[in-house]
């Protein structure tokens, strides 16, 4: 059911996780996602439902025909934990609302840090796409190299505050991209397809495209199965 999705929490990357926070129109309404789109676009002539096939098939009929309008009437509220180097990809979409965790305010602990799995190899004709895994030793050998940086950022960090150093500056001995941050966003279902055509697709970074994936099947399906349908059929279909 729509209403179980609020307070729903899906685990993303070694850390990470995504939850729905709410949900306009919320699953207690009269209404459900899909058919406040349908009589969003029925408003123009003073019109609501008109059974469920007939609905179905202007939804489909506004998607097919860009008229996306309607579909700014459903609004998805996330709160996300993901680390830097996917929030520095996720900002460019300027639709989003976003209110972010200080480390001003709040300080770190020990595990707040991104390890990837497997290490990815460079591609060989995108400059800033990766492409392949290197071996398991490889790999393995970079992670204690990167777990001992972590370990001695976060040491260092420990060091500045119990010297009295503010947490705004003892943040600076942390690394950086690797830092997990929680956001609450907000962003109406038509530019969450444009973020979700985008950030699910294969040349997408791995570390955003899992959130993204995560979005669409765990919360957008579920909550608008007819403009998922519709989604996957007139967009996802005709770039794949």
């Amino acid at each position: 059911m729509v209403a179980a999705l609020i307070g729903k929490r899906v685990p993303v990357l070694d850390k990470g996780w995504i939850e729905l926070v709410d949900l306009m129109p919320h699953p207690e309404s009269y209404v459900s996602g899909d058919l406040a789109i349908v009589n969003a676009a029925r408003v123009s002539f003073l019109g609501e439902s008109k059974g469920p096939e007939r609905d179905k098939r202007l939804l489909f009929y506004l998607l097919r025909n860009r008229h996306t309008s309607p579909f700014e009437m459903v609004e998805f509220k996330f709160r996300v934990r993901a680390p830097l180097v996917t929030w520095w990809q996720w900002v460019r979409h300027r639709t989003w609302s976003m209110n972010a965790q200080s480390g001003r305010y709040t300080p770190f602990q020990e595990n707040d840090f991104y390890v990837p799995d497997p290490w990815r190899r460079q591609s060989a004709d995108n400059k800033q796409a990766s492409e392949g895994a290197l071996d398991a030793a490889e790999s393995g050998e970079l992670t204690r190299k990167l777990l001992a940086h972590y370990e001695e950022g976060f040491r260092l960090y420990s060091e500045a505050l119990a010297k009295g150093v503010s947490k705004e500056m003892a943040r600076l001995f942390l690394p950086g991209f690797s830092v997990y941050y929680t956001w609450v966003t907000k962003i109406d279902a038509h530019n969450l397809m444009h973020f979700l055509r985008l950030r699910m697709a294969p040349d997408a970074q791995f570390e955003i495209r899992v959130y993204a994936a995560a979005i669409y099947q765990h919360f957008f399906q579920p909550a608008l199965p007819w403009t998922a349908e519709a989604f996957q059929k007139f967009i996802l279909d005709l770039e794949n």
